[in-house]
């Protein structure tokens, strides 16, 4: 850890508490937060596992045209990232130095580890990608995979990397430590999900960073917050050797016996979840108890979390630019013009029915070239948080009601139960030529698939946000959610389609329920198509969310100037 203290100066702003949320006084909010760093595990075009990617990526770029703020993203560098071959420049420090020294104590042994760091602005954004061998080791963002299977068995593809929590660790004192020698103090440091969240705690308790970054307010986004999505550690010891937080603050974060990084930035940072509706879920409904009751431990000691639904850039997925995207025609579904949706799916069809070569999915199973018939398609992770399980006991429903009325087309890797189970399906006489399964993932790929489809499924079991339903809707897919979390914005036979209960019966009769619509009116579903992107461009793109999470900052702000006043 590096020692620079700062002596602090200025006036302070006086704050007010209106329950757990600080009040920033009348016109403070002029005077927006300019200086903003983001630590995250993802980075749309560098690392990614799900949403988070996306999210980091646009905000920040959002953060930068639209707010005018100065934004600065830390993250690992993954085996995986070359970063000189993608054009980042390595920092060289006073004295000539390219690395510097992180404190990594285990217990009863001292440790450090070196860290080496690559720059580049890319888009607005000031992306640093931290170099050391327990990152450059990895190539999963969060899991094992295959490669690394066949060369450790003991690495089995989809765990979770064993020293995750000193991923972590290192991750976020490397941020602060860089912090420092570049010399820059932060208005906002701008942790995302459980990888950054204990960094607000270190950052006000250790004496290396506490007069440092006395001003620097902080923000963890729960993204998930779904049981095994914290990255907590059941190992205190361990935790409070890494960490070097006091053993009262390490007391303080234990959730189910563990320490939690989101507890333990509760007393340090503004707590935001990706959607309103699953701010509330997590702290008014029974809904909790997938969390491990995170969210009800929050609220008894005074913390409200706050819900931001994530937003999207609509220019990022407008099929009117299918160079961008790699599709095969243009269309656009906000203006009606469809011709080039057809032959988008016919092309897609074509592919699936031929069975053919693919760059990075495993195809099983094979479309009939039936154009006219309604496509369903899914696109993400196989696991039964997605609804997968779900979907596999709703076919068979639909099947005997629908036989000749749909296809299905899935992309996506994941649990490999999961991942049998559709393959087997596919393969099944009864879905021959209704079902393709495309085992794997392909950015472009995907996008030719939302592109395609008609109808785009959802069923998650819980969603605290969701994006694809964005996607889908930009290329004229309506989508098909359980009602639950994030995907509330999707509105019932208006935007999409939606089902209350997680049963297989209603999964199966919602998507029968858009079958029929599909088939008997079809000038309606333009009309869903039309005023789905209209909801998109009036409530969801980034300029809009982008004023939502300066007041965040604010509030942040605010309650770094009330423990300052407190002392």
């Amino acid at each position: 850890m590096l020692n620079r203290d700062q002596v602090v100066q200025g006036t302070k702003q006086v704050t007010e508490k209106k329950g757990d949320v600080p009040v920033v006084p009348a016109g403070a909010l002029s005077g927006n937060k300019k200086n903003v760093w983001m630590v995250t595990r993802e980075y749309d075009g560098l690392a990614g596992a799900g949403g988070v990617k996306d999210v980091c990526r646009q905000l920040a770029e959002a953060l930068v045209s639209d707010q005018s703020c100065r934004v600065r993203v830390v993250l690992p560098g993954y085996g995986f990232i070359h970063p000189q071959e993608a054009g980042f420049q390595q920092l060289v420090f006073g004295s000539g130095r390219t690395h510097f020294s992180v404190d990594m104590d285990y217990p009863e042994k001292e440790r450090r580890e070196e860290v080496a760091v690559w720059q580049q602005t890319m888009r607005g954004v000031e992306v640093f990608v931290l170099e050391s061998s327990r990152f450059n080791e990895k190539s999963g963002v969060y899991t094992y995979t295959a490669k690394e299977e066949k060369k450790e068995s003991w690495q089995r593809r989809g765990r979770g990397h064993y020293d995750y929590f000193a991923m972590n660790i290192l991750l976020q004192k490397a941020a602060l430590d860089l912090m420092i020698l570049l010399d820059h103090r932060p208005d906002i440091i701008h942790c995302h999900d459980g990888h950054a969240a204990t960094l607000p705690a270190m950052m006000r308790e250790l004496p290396g960073y506490r007069h440092f970054f006395s001003d620097t307010g902080s923000v963890v986004t729960i993204h998930n917050a779904g049981s095994g999505y914290h990255q907590e550690i059941a190992d205190l010891a361990f935790a409070r050797a890494v960490t070097g937080l006091p053993g009262s603050v390490i007391d303080a974060s234990l959730l189910s016996g563990c320490f939690d990084p989101f507890l333990s930035a509760a007393n340090y940072a503004r707590l935001n979840t990706v959607s309103d509706n699953y701010a509330r879920e997590l702290q008014q409904t029974g809904e909790d108890i997938r969390t491990g009751w995170l969210g009800h431990k929050l609220l008894r000691r005074g913390v409200r979390l706050a819900g931001i639904t994530n937003g999207i850039n609509p220019d990022d997925f407008n099929p009117e630019n299918p160079e961008k995207l790699g599709l095969d025609a243009s269309f656009s579904p906000r203006r009606g013009e469809l011709s080039g949706k057809l032959i988008c799916k016919k092309n897609m069809l074509k592919r699936c029915r031929q069975k053919g070569e693919w760059a990075n999915v495993i195809q099983h199973g094979q479309l009939d070239l039936t154009p006219e018939l309604a496509l369903f398609t899914f696109i993400g992770r196989l696991t039964a948080q997605k609804g997968v399980d779900l979907l596999l006991q709703a076919l068979p429903l639909l099947l005997a009601r629908e036989k000749e009325t749909f296809q299905l087309l899935v992309l996506g890797s994941g649990d490999p139960d999961l991942e049998h189970q559709l393959e087997t399906l596919a393969v099944s006489d009864e879905f021959s030529g209704r079902f393709c399964f495309l085992k794997g993932y392909d950015s472009d790929l995907a996008n030719k698939v939302y592109a395609a489809g008609d109808f785009f499924l959802i069923p998650s079991l819980y969603e605290p946000c969701g994006l694809t339903d964005y996607m889908a809707q930009l290329m004229g897919s309506l989508p098909i959610v359980h009602h639950v979390g994030g995907l509330v914005k999707v509105l019932h036979e208006k935007t999409g389609f939606a089902y209350k209960e997680q049963l297989p019966d209603e999964l199966s009769s919602t998507m029968q329920q858009a079958l029929q619509v599909y088939t008997n009116e079809p000038a309606r579903i333009r009309t869903m198509q039309r005023e789905a992107i209209l909801q998109i461009y009036k409530y969801h793109s980034w300029p809009k969310v982008t004023k939502e999470y300066l007041m965040l900052y604010q509030q942040a702000s605010a309650m770094t100037v009330q423990e300052q006043n407190e002392r």
